[in-house]
């Protein structure tokens, strides 16, 4: 993994051309930016993205179910919209 500054990325041509992820900071602050993921690297990237993204949705879904359990409809009563 290379690092690079925001000032780097003018220099597009150069920092474009790679096939490993580069690490972006703040050149001032040396603050962690972000992360540039090469288009070699898209399928894999890709992947692993949704496999964050269903870990997410399945926290949120079972924060949902835990409240509507705690919260149950009784005879005669209406849903809250849980």
């Amino acid at each position: 993994m290379k690092d690079a500054t925001l000032a780097n990325l003018r220099k597009s041509s150069d920092f474009f051309k790679t096939d490993e992820i580069i690490r972006i900071f703040d050149g001032r602050k040396r603050e962690e930016i972000g992360f540039f993921v090469p288009r070699s690297m898209r399928e894999e990237f890709d992947s692993f993205l949704r496999t964050i993204e269903e870990k997410r949705k399945a926290r949120l879904l079972q924060r949902v179910a835990k409240a509507q359990a705690k919260d149950p409809v009784e005879e005669g009563g209406c849903a809250d919209g849980l």
